[in-house]
């Protein structure tokens, strides 16, 4: 289905050509009007699923100090089925949950998810860390300096692959435990690692955020929607300056909370030199992802190649990878990967399930019609923190998942910025700007966050395993785009409105007054 909502023509847009839909959005097919979801409570209803689901959220989290996957799953089922009572139709509800879980958003985000986690687990096996560690001995690298160079070295991974969550299972088990050994702070280093992750998503061309962004932003004054490059070129300002800021803030922070690194850089040489040579895999699966921009053929070059660079050189065997155990379970990287991953993609199918309600329960449309009704937020500035704070809000209620949020919320954007005559541009970087900055790592519900805290594991004695809140503290780079992007809305930095065949300029074109109306001759 294609979300198409209803809308009035606007002085505006009066001479353009009819807007087209931006892109697909999870429904079931036909869902007209006769397909509507309904609920005995009316608007209300659609609410209970995600209501019940942020409960949880906040009594495990906040209450119970509980960070488990499966009982914000638990949570979030639960909230379905008690929000399934108050549905007229039970079997249309159900049938648009299922829509919203097999949109292809979702399904593409599980793929990845379970695809990825097998590569991480061999980074893993391998022990490639204990590589780094013994290289940073040798140059001299200590825990002072390594959040910074991780930091840098997560942002080149990032925007090579285009995505967040696989910059993070392949840096993790890289850069953590060989960080923590050599004595960075290890909260430090994971909100790094997190950091340099989100900047990726957010400026990469082949990002998704990016492409949905930018392809949810119509042009009113000539056909088409915004071209990726330029918003790419556009939103590159912002990101940087963020960037280096956060840069800067690992590097004096590294060096403070580590005393400086020196006994870290001698305890690198005992690390192992031959597990150095399970970067290649890595640099295979970045390569390939730059060169075809598809995550799943660099995944499984990447995996194939290390499993093969693994055996020859001894650093694994055929057991690590798959084997049967006395006890009759089975083990091995391939299956601890898959079974680290499962809670994360329960999670995540709750969380389509309920965009799939709010979507066929109308509440993205009641937004956009109750923002096209809306004449209190033509002006720019005015226009953008809402479509800021809605950017945000909306990635809060989906746990952080960026696409999905600005799928739904681009309609809202797209209309409430185009009153103000801003150029999609424009639009499409304060939406992902907001969306990818504290929308992103809301504390209480972030799957960056609980990603984050779910690789802080497995890596033996000494190396801790980290809360989501405690990653949020040094989560420098979404913390600061956020702080970037109020700056850029509250002193019109970067501001550019949409002129006359599309083109970006400066000042807000006049618009046209209507003409007066003719007094009819005196008698």
């Amino acid at each position: 289905m294609t979300l198409k909502p209803a809308r009035r023509t606007t002085r505006a847009e009066h001479d353009l050509p009819p807007a087209e839909p931006a892109v697909p959005i999870g429904g079931p097919e036909g869902g007209g009007s006769a397909s509507r979801l309904d609920f005995r409570i009316g608007i209300a209803g659609a609410f209970i699923a995600p209501g019940i689901f942020l409960a949880g959220v906040v009594a495990f989290f906040v209450v119970f100090g509980v960070f488990d996957m499966n009982a914000l799953t638990a949570s979030g089922l639960a909230g379905i089925l008690v929000a399934g009572l108050f549905a007229r139709s039970y079997s249309r509800f159900w049938e648009h949950i299922i829509a919203g879980v097999s949109s292809r958003n979702s399904v593409s985000l599980l793929l990845i998810l379970l695809v990825v986690s097998m590569v991480a687990a061999m980074i893993t096996q391998s022990d490639v860390a204990g590589g780094f560690v013994w290289l940073a001995g040798q140059i001299g690298i200590g825990g002072g300096l390594f959040a910074a160079v991780t930091f840098v070295l997560t942002c080149v991974i990032s925007m090579s692959t285009g995505t967040s969550f696989g910059t993070m299972f392949t840096a993790f088990p890289i850069f953590y435990p060989a960080g923590v050994l050599l004595g960075a702070d290890p909260v430090l280093l994971a909100g790094a690692i997190l950091s340099g992750a989100i900047f990726g998503d957010n400026l990469a061309p082949i990002s998704d955020s990016t492409i949905v962004s930018a392809s949810t932003q119509r042009y009113r004054r000539r056909e088409g929607i915004a071209e990726i490059g330029g918003v790419v070129r556009s939103r590159a300002p912002y990101a940087l300056v963020a960037a280096g800021i956060s840069a800067i803030l690992f590097l004096v922070f590294g060096l403070v909370l580590s005393g400086g690194g020196a006994s870290g850089a001698v305890a690198g040489a005992d690390g192992d030199p031959l597990s150095l040579v399970m970067v290649v895999p890595v640099v295979l699966l970045l390569g390939v992802a730059f060169w075809k921009r598809d995550i799943f053929l660099a995944a499984t070059v990447g995996l194939l190649s290390g499993i093969v660079i693994g055996l020859v050189t001894g650093l694994m065997t055929p057991p690590d990878i798959i084997s049967v155990g006395e006890d009759g379970a089975p083990g091995g990287l391939l299956v601890a990967g898959v079974g680290d991953m499962l809670p994360l993609v329960g999670l995540a199918i709750v969380i389509f399930a309920i965009v799939g309600i709010l979507q066929g329960a109308g509440v993205f449309d009641l937004v956009v019609d109750l923002v096209e009704r809306s004449e209190q937020s033509a002006g720019p500035v005015k226009s953008e923190l809402v479509m800021g704070i809605g950017a945000a809000t909306s990635a809060a209620l989906f746990a952080g998942v960026n696409s999905p949020s600005m799928l739904m919320f681009g309609p809202v954007a797209d209309k409430l910025g185009a009153k103000a005559q801003l150029h999609p541009y424009r639009r499409a970087n304060i939406m992902d700007g907001f969306t990818l900055g504290i929308g992103a790592v809301v504390p209480v519900a972030s799957v960056f966050l609980l990603i984050a805290s779910q690789l802080t594991q497995g890596y033996g004695e000494g190396v801790p395993v980290l809360s989501a809140f405690s990653i949020f503290t040094t989560s420098f780079y979404p913390l600061l785009l956020t702080a970037v992007m109020l700056v850029a809305v509250l002193t019109g930095w970067g501001r550019r409105f949409e002129g006359e065949g599309g083109v970006a300029v400066r000042q807000r074109p006049a618009v046209a007054e209507p003409p007066a109306p003719v007094s009819p001759p005196a008698p």
